[in-house]
């Protein structure tokens, strides 16, 4: 699943705040900051721990800062081990 967050998501502790909130689901992958100002969350799991993880971002205090997500599903590549702050 990929997320593209706009709104107000760039410094306000989104990224470090979605990191924590991902230790409490059975997900891997990263987020990251755009240079167009959005923030990019890609993560693997389950579909229905990943849904529960999208809605745990909103819920650990994100939620008010969202304007809108762009969400894409697609099939997991594996190539995450863990759940991170990427670069762009």
């Amino acid at each position: 699943m990929t997320i593209w967050y706009s709104g107000r998501v760039q410094g306000v502790g989104f990224r470090i705040t979605t990191c924590r909130a991902a230790a409490g689901y059975e997900v891997t992958g990263m987020v990251r900051n755009l240079p167009d100002g959005r923030v990019e969350l890609v993560a693997e799991g389950s579909r229905e721990e990943l849904e529960a993880f999208r809605q745990g971002v909103r819920d650990a205090g994100l939620g008010g800062f969202i304007r809108s997500e762009q969400v894409r599903w697609a099939e997991a590549t594996g190539e995450y081990r863990g759940f991170e702050i990427g670069r762009w």
